[in-house]
């Protein structure tokens, strides 16, 4: 039987984790090509010895290699972008596909808490390390896997356990993987990572009493969960009904998380709260509000100042600006500087895609040369001082020239403990 050519659409992630658990071992399918975007760099590699193409090729791909069906691997996308994609798929000749979670997921002889997001940036890693605080404060041992983020040597990033931080430094970690890995070490939890998520979720389960997925995006979990929570944004309504594979989150979890809640978004709570009554009205909604704070105001208050922002959350996140933004503001930055005509290189092209951000630089560190280039643009920048409101400490990498204020936020729920008690069903 002749089987069926496939084309994985992915981003360096999730699309490895498709092909090894759905299309490694299954005879119907001959996987001839990986396409990648959104990521500078992972283009021309291969994984498994197939080849790794940009996806702008795809309809060429899909036609020089005979393609019946192309599935679509990776997160954040909103439904007018994706149907584009479908179309130029179909246009091409093949088939266009989405893999559904329940064929991709794994199960765990340990149980599982998996905490997703409807978009990028709406806050899962705190809300991730405040559940792994909780569970190491009564007595468990916490079992952490984060979302993948592979952007370099495929075959020793198979199965990665960061310890301490020295572990980053050994396994050539980008900004992108000191953000994410980095609070969870200096809070003293161990994590892992890679490609090969059943290998990693076997590691997890020797010593561990509860295992955390911690996503990325909103990309729905690789672990079966038996509490599922997704997050929501009060300043991005509609957002939850609106973005791949994000709605699936919504759907599905057994706690929505209501985040990022302040005084000027009471209507858009109020048609986030709309939306689960539609869609999921089973689910526990806990509402939260995440003041942000800096740790030298001083440097800030009436100063002109460069905003360094987590990178994911306000390119592909969508976000005009994010906590080092709002921290200025509050308190009292006399000027916030553009920094677009002093960017360089890769952060000249993420202003010339993202025109939405306001005056802020994204935190972009997929490699050393993007580091660089971070470096470039933050130095090149004429301000008083850098506000970094980036999770990872990147000051202490970085060659910078200016005094440096970070800028970080906390979530506190609001009028209630739904949270918590939730978490307490869930182990009790």
């Amino acid at each position: 039987m002749r089987k069926t050519k496939v084309i994985i659409m992915g981003a360096a992630g999730r699309d490895f984790h498709n092909f090894n658990i759905y299309f490694k071992n299954n005879p119907n399918y001959r996987v001839v090509a990986f396409t990648a975007s959104q990521i500078p760099g992972i283009s021309d590699r291969k994984y498994k010895n197939i080849p790794i193409y940009p996806e702008e090729k795809l309809p060429t791909l899909i036609k020089e290699k005979g393609v019946d069906e192309v599935f679509f691997s990776y997160s954040d996308m909103s439904y007018n972008s994706l149907m584009s994609k479908a179309s130029a798929v179909a246009a091409a000749g093949a088939q266009f596909t989405l893999l559904s979670p329940r064929q991709t997921m794994l199960n765990s002889t340990k149980p599982v808490v998996a905490v997703t997001a409807v978009r990028t940036g709406c806050g899962k890693s705190l809300i991730s390390q405040k559940i792994a605080t909780y569970f190491k404060n009564h007595g468990l041992r916490v079992g952490i896997a984060r979302h993948p983020m592979p952007y370099g040597d495929l075959k020793k990033q198979i199965c990665q356990k960061f310890d301490c931080l020295e572990d980053l430094k050994k396994h050539d970690c980008t900004i992108e993987e000191r953000e994410e890995y980095e609070p969870y070490i200096e809070k003293g939890f161990s994590l892992c990572a890679g490609v090969d998520y059943a290998k990693i979720l076997k590691l997890l389960e020797k010593d561990s009493d509860v295992i955390l997925w911690d996503g990325g995006n909103n990309d729905t979990p690789f672990f079966k969960p038996n509490l599922y929570i997704a997050i929501t944004d009060a300043r991005r309504p509609f957002h939850e009904t609106q973005y791949y594979p994000g709605e699936i989150n919504f759907r599905n979890a057994d706690m929505i998380i209501v985040n990022k809640i302040d005084k000027k978004s009471k209507k858009n709570v109020e048609t986030i709260l709309a939306n689960i009554v539609r869609y999921n009205p089973k689910a526990k909604v806990v509402k939260m509000k995440a003041p942000v704070f800096l740790d030298k105001p001083s440097l800030v208050r009436g100063k002109k100042v460069l905003v360094v922002e987590d990178g994911p959350s306000v390119t592909h996140g969508g976000l005009p600006h994010g906590a080092g933004f709002e921290a200025a503001k509050k308190y009292g930055a006399g000027e916030i500087v553009d920094p677009r005509k002093y960017s360089v290189g890769s952060l000249t092209r993420v202003f010339e895609e993202y025109k939405h951000l306001d005056n802020v630089l994204p935190a972009m560190g997929y490699g050393r040369r993007q580091m660089k280039d971070l470096e470039s643009s933050i130095n090149n920048t004429p301000c008083d001082a850098v506000v970094l409101a980036t999770p990872s400490r990147i000051e202490k990498f970085l060659s910078l020239k200016k005094p440096v204020a970070r800028a970080d936020f906390d979530f506190k729920e609001i009028g209630g403990s739904v949270f918590g008690g939730v978490l307490k069903k869930f182990l009790f």
